[in-house]
């Protein structure tokens, strides 16, 4: 996929300048960068964003921070709006390296709402800007990374799997349908990958369940359709992987320590 840079957004008063795009389901945008910093957000809807192999999933409740430069593909599950807040790194306090999700409550929403308006008062944006780079906390949860292989026979066994994260094939019969031993394709999923079959699988499905969990899907309807025999093994799965709970995970809480 051809990298590209957007426009730098145009000169404000202050550091935040507000961009909205719509997205239909299923729509992503290509991947690009941005000079600024982007706070990227939806008030409806789920968004996903992609950087290299980590995949976030964006329901109202969350943001995510990308720093200035970093490539990424941003894209919606279902019709969003995806609000982007562009900081300029100059003027900006926090330096936060690595993209990083944010908690988005009812106060911080209200104040990306407010930036938005036309023909806010410069003394009243600056006022806003401060208070919403202060509400700017970052959350300990990782994204579940499913890496993109190269061998074709991988390429394979892991194209049936996105196709159909409930295959209950197992790793001696995806090798029968490639043509190699299980061996061969056990070597080659840690070679290609860096993980084994099993873990790559189960990082597949539990990516593949939060789109669906985030759109307010029962539990139970999610886990049978990524794999699971039942909605406790997948929330065991989940929480193993992840370190807290599905809710908890869209939600932005903090994992209880």
């Amino acid at each position: 996929m051809t990298e590209a840079i957007f426009d730098d957004p145009p000169p404000a008063v202050g550091a935040i300048v507000v961009g909205n795009f719509p997205l239909s389901s299923g729509e992503w945008i290509p991947a690009h960068r941005h000079s600024h910093h982007q706070v990227a957000w939806t008030r409806s809807g789920v968004l996903s964003v992609a950087v290299d192999d980590s995949y976030w999933i964006l329901p109202p409740t969350r943001a995510l921070w990308l720093p200035a430069g970093v490539v990424h593909r941003t894209g919606a599950t279902r019709d969003a709006v995806l609000c982007g807040l562009y900081l300029e790194p100059a003027r900006c306090h926090i330096d936060w390296t690595e993209p990083t999700p944010v908690a988005v409550d009812g106060l911080l929403a209200h104040l990306i709402g407010y930036l938005n308006r036309p023909g806010l008062a410069d003394d009243a944006r600056l006022r806003a800007e401060a208070v919403v780079l202060d509400l700017l906390r970052p959350l300990p949860i990782t994204p579940i990374d499913v890496p993109v292989p190269t061998d074709p026979r991988v390429l394979a066994v892991t194209g049936a799997l996105l196709a159909d994260p409930a295959d209950p094939r197992s790793l001696e019969a995806h090798a029968r349908a490639v043509g190699v031993s299980r061996r061969t394709l056990t070597r080659l999923f840690v070679q290609d990958t860096g993980m084994s079959f099993d873990r790559w699988r189960g990082h597949m499905r539990l990516r593949a369940a939060l789109p669906m969990l985030a759109e307010g899907q029962p539990v139970s309807r999610v886990a049978h359709a990524v794999g699971y025999a039942t909605p406790s093994a997948f929330l065991a799965a989940f929480r193993r992987t992840v370190g807290t709970s599905p809710m908890r995970y869209l939600n932005g809480d903090r994992p209880h320590a």
